[in-house]
């Protein structure tokens, strides 16, 4: 089995479509462990509807490919339509961040994502979430990423959260 990492976000329906996810990971692969859930600004887009973003971790034995294919299936399942702008508006996101320690190329699917490092909705998350664990490709903690952060205009912020009857995330 290995830890895998995913980041979750949409700026369509948020609530619901983040909830629908987190369901659905639950169900699939077990307990799940989530980060709190922020509100970002776009980053790239022209619509600037905000974002809701979280990294969820939970362990599998899928391959990536499948791993992949399930996100996407998910996705699409929820309104995603193929064919869109890449900088569009979208009901769910999920995308590969980790897979283990794996590093390269796997089914078509790069590993660790770029995103990681280059994204605060990304990393942010990711650093409270597992803050010892140790990037696949640097070797440095999550949280030394973070503390080294140069996050420029990207702004995000916690958002209160129930899931399930929980408070996963609570605004500051």
């Amino acid at each position: 089995m290995a830890r895998v990492t995913v980041s979750v976000g949409s700026n369509i329906e948020r609530e619901q479509h983040v909830r629908v996810c987190l369901d659905a990971l639950a169900a699939t692969f077990g307990p799940l462990a989530i980060s709190r859930v922020f509100e970002s600004e776009p980053v790239g887009f022209e619509d600037g509807r905000n974002f809701y973003n979280l990294v969820v971790a939970f362990e599998s034995d899928l391959p990536v490919g499948e791993l992949q294919a399930w996100c996407k299936r998910l996705e699409f399942a929820n309104g995603r339509r193929k064919g869109v702008a890449k900088f569009s508006p979208r009901t769910l996101d999920i995308d590969l961040l980790t897979v283990g320690a794996l590093t390269g190329r796997h089914d078509g699917v790069e590993l660790p994502r770029d995103e990681i490092l280059q994204h605060a909705f990304v990393l942010q998350p990711l650093a409270e979430l597992l803050p010892e664990a140790r990037h696949p490709l640097t070797g440095k903690r999550y949280r030394h990423h973070w503390d080294a952060f140069e996050a420029g205009d990207q702004r995000l912020w916690p958002v209160d959260f129930v899931w399930q009857g929980r408070r996963i995330s609570a605004a500051e």
